[in-house]
């Protein structure tokens, strides 16, 4: 049977005191669906039929050989692995349905597997837009303010590290990028790793901050993304090897593949699907060989090239398509899912950002993605982030939860004896009893999208929508220094870890 190793710790403590938020961040999706059940059907069986046919490119390495010794054909002059479809039908039973990602709070816990929906950060960005509005090469200190203004920030629910820290040498960037994110956010935090060698540190330090080994074990409270191919269904041994090292020290991985339609694969959308299938399927082949039921969770960024330029583009109607089908592969395999919106092309926070955030997000939580990544803060197809993007995404990522959420029917709700109390009785429903009750559970209310009229707007200082946002992130991270490292594990981590941010980046002024 497949296996749910977390599924007794859903949810657990959440918080009960505070009133249930309107749209959170777990709601079922799945309503969308851009593949029929026999054309999601179709693809699964044609991405098997690709790696019996075709394979895998797989240099000699150790990944080779579990492939050899798990019975796959391998021809070594041609550096292809062959893996049988009753070899990937094991794999799927065996695998993990769910995964939990544990935030530090449990209100902020991720249960990913389903149609459950978590909208967060993402990216590997090198250059940021500062509120300032300079424009710059990404640092370190970056990490650790954006995640204290994301902290704040209601619908963005996870922190996968956003930018590169580019003033941070190798021996150092791996634990220096998670400790920004763990002391910025009380959220689950994600990065990658770029060495082998530093997951031990890493795994030690989620045990500091969880609590212990066994408390990591049932609560990670960090955890990977791993890009282990390159597309065409070839592995990058480099990357391998450090996915390797994640999975022996037993933490929570993404194996993420990201082909661009029309450049490292078919032109054709469906094509792009059954090769993002097949490089999937050979992953959860592959990890489970190591370590059945490990908490592994597919990873599919499917993109497209713009046949006219040859460029990357992540803001089209065909990048929320092919996001939106994963999620109908990935339910149907019932595997927890990872993927994308929001990477948006635009170079600024302006109104063509809006529209392909709004367009792409949309139709990934809709569809019911799991952990739907980069919908906060991205902007030009991966290479910028801007400090008051996040503010302006928090707002479109609450309404898409809203539309996710769906109207409820029942009883109350078809409002028979309202409408005939408002037409008989009182003459409007804006002083009904129900308008008040429901005020604050029905609907959503926007942070910055301004619903004033024009008169008081002008009143106001006549500010756009990222002038607005600026304010806003100015205002957060003036004043919105979370202590979610206790001091006495904080001076333990930097007594063992090379931590580079000083603790007075940590603090007001």
């Amino acid at each position: 049977m497949p296996r749910d190793p977390q599924a007794s710790r859903r949810r657990a403590g959440r918080d009960k005191q505070s009133p249930p938020p309107v749209a959170p961040g777990g709601l079922e999706g799945g309503r969308f669906k851009p593949l029929t059940e026999p054309g999601v059907a179709r693809i699964i069986d044609a991405a098997k039929e690709v790696l019996e046919r075709t394979g895998i490119e797989v240099m000699p390495s150790p990944c080779r050989e579990v492939f050899r010794q798990a019975g796959c054909p391998v021809d070594g002059d041609a550096n292809r692995v062959f893996i049988p479809a009753k070899r990937v039908d094991w794999a799927l039973g065996v695998a993990a349905n769910t995964v939990l990602l544990a935030g530090r709070k449990p209100r902020h816990d991720l249960d990913l597997g389903g149609t459950r929906v978590y909208m967060g950060t993402g990216g590997q960005a090198v250059n940021v837009i500062g509120l300032d509005g300079a424009y710059r090469q990404s640092v370190l200190a970056d990490n650790y303010h954006i995640g204290r203004l994301v902290d704040r920030l209601e619908h963005i629910h996870f922190y996968c590290r956003p930018v590169v820290s580019r003033d941070v040498g190798m021996d150092d960037i791996d634990v220096n990028q998670f400790y920004a994110g763990l002391a910025a956010t009380s959220k689950h935090v994600m990065a990658n790793a770029y060495a082998p060698h530093s997951l031990p540190a890493l795994r030690r330090m989620g045990e500091m901050l969880a609590g212990g080994a066994a408390a990591f074990d049932a609560r990670p409270v960090l955890s990977f993304t791993n890009c282990w191919t390159v597309s065409p269904l070839r592995y990058a041994t480099e990357t391998v090897e450090i996915l390797d090292a994640i999975v022996a020290h037993k933490m929570p991985v993404v194996i993420s593949s990201a082909p661009q339609a029309g450049a490292t694969a078919p032109a054709a959308l469906a094509g792009t699907l059954v090769q993002i299938t097949a490089e999937q399927l050979s992953g959860f082949v592959y990890v489970n060989l190591l370590n059945e039921g490990h908490p592994l969770i597919m990873g599919c960024v499917p993109a497209q090239a713009d046949l006219r330029t040859g460029s990357f583009t992540g803001g089209s109607g065909e990048f929320a398509l092919m996001n939106a089908a994963c999620a109908q592969i990935a339910q149907a395999l019932n595997l927890p899912l990872y993927n994308s919106s929001g990477i948006a092309d635009a170079k600024l926070p302006d109104v063509q950002a809006g529209a392909e955030k709004g367009i792409t997000t949309l139709a990934a939580a809709l569809a019911g993605s799991n952990f739907v990544h980069h919908s906060a803060g991205m902007l030009e197809s991966l290479m910028t982030v801007a400090y008051e993007q996040y503010v302006i995404d928090n707002d479109i990522n609450g309404a898409v939860m809203r539309m996710v959420r769906g109207i409820e029917v029942t009883d109350e709700t078809l409002s028979i004896g309202v409408i005939d109390d408002a037409c008989t009785g009182a003459g409007h429903f804006l002083g009904h009893p129900q308008t008040l009750a429901l005020m604050n559970s029905e609907y959503l209310y926007p942070e910055i999208m301004d619903r004033r009229s024009r008169d008081d707007w002008q009143a106001e200082g006549a500010m756009d929508i990222r002038d607005a946002a600026r304010a806003a992130a100015a205002r957060i991270l003036a004043e919105h220094y979370p202590r979610v490292i206790p001091p006495g594990v904080d001076a333990e981590l930097r007594r063992q870890f090379n931590i580079l941010l000083p603790e007075s980046e940590m603090r007001a002024g």
